[in-house]
């Protein structure tokens, strides 16, 4: 980024969410760190589904104060609403818009490109089983899959094949919930006594908190009472299903950690991402 940062804003656009509060939380948490660390001028957020929407952003900066905006998607994969949605509800001209005001808006990256991403998961898979030997544990990288998710089942492959070629783990698996290699057919999909779970996911929601666990089988196998086999969480309780690691099901250890985008790191993916925008 060239010019002066005391002219420079950041705005951090997700897709939010009407029935998840927690969609928006990591967002709004890494845009907090941000603040604090005074790199821009000013920091905001805007979502899709949430308030303020991507067209409120349009007037968040004073054209006489900020000169210029970096718009950093806070998104795994490029798809629909990184290269349609967005640049349509920011009037986006491709990577570099100049506003009538004199506003230059800089188009950045999503947060899913930047290469730090392969070294997040392997911190959070290393944090949520820090005892286990990595030569005798599985990693499975879980995505949505199918058509209607964008690209975020091609993000979770390469992803995958990066952190094979690695050799620290027994295997490295991207798996999907809706699309083979299925995530519930981890069993059949692994030999490994361990089998670490990391949804590649922005924001806990129900995905990870009943979907994905409920496919796995830890629902009905976790310790804390949820009332009949295979029910939901209470809201209370969400937080539960990944403090209870590990999981024995099958005489093997499976261990569960929160979505990839709470990552305290995704801050600096952001800054990263905003900083490196071509002028």
């Amino acid at each position: 980024m060239t010019s002066d940062r005391a002219n420079s804003a950041l705005l951090i656009v997700g897709h939010g969410s009407t029935v998840n509060p927690d969609s928006s939380a990591p967002t709004l948490a890494h845009a907090a760190e941000i603040r604090c660390r005074k790199i821009f001028a000013d920091v905001e957020c805007a979502f899709w589904k949430e308030e303020p929407s991507l067209r409120d952003a349009l007037f968040l900066f004073d054209p006489e104060s900020i000169r210029q905006v970096c718009v950093v998607p806070n998104f795994i994969s490029e798809g629909y609403f990184t290269q349609t949605v967005v640049p349509r509800e920011l009037e986006l001209n491709r990577r570099i818009t100049k506003r009538s005001n004199g506003q230059l808006w800089k188009y950045c990256e999503p947060v899913g490109n930047h290469p730090m991403m392969t070294e997040l998961l392997l911190k959070r898979a290393g944090d949520i089983a820090p005892d286990i030997d990595p030569a005798d544990t599985s990693l499975l990288i879980v995505a949505h899959g199918t058509d209607l998710n964008e690209n975020s089942a091609v993000a979770a492959k390469r992803e995958a094949e990066k952190i094979r070629a690695l050799g620290k783990y027994a295997a490295v698996l991207n798996v999907y919930m809706e699309e083979p290699p299925l995530v519930s057919d981890w069993r059949q999909l692994t030999k490994t006594e361990n089998v670490v779970v990391v949804p590649f996911f922005i924001s806990d929601g129900l995905h990870s908190y009943e979907d994905i666990p409920r496919l796995l089988g830890i629902v009905v196998a976790a310790v804390v009472d949820r009332g009949q086999p295979g029910s939901p969480l209470p809201a209370t309780e969400h937080g539960e299903i990944f403090r209870q690691n590990p999981y024995a099901i099958d005489s093997r250890k499976l261990f569960y950690a929160p979505s990839i985008g709470t990552d305290a790191g995704f801050a600096d993916i952001i800054i990263e991402q905003a900083l490196n925008a071509k002028s």
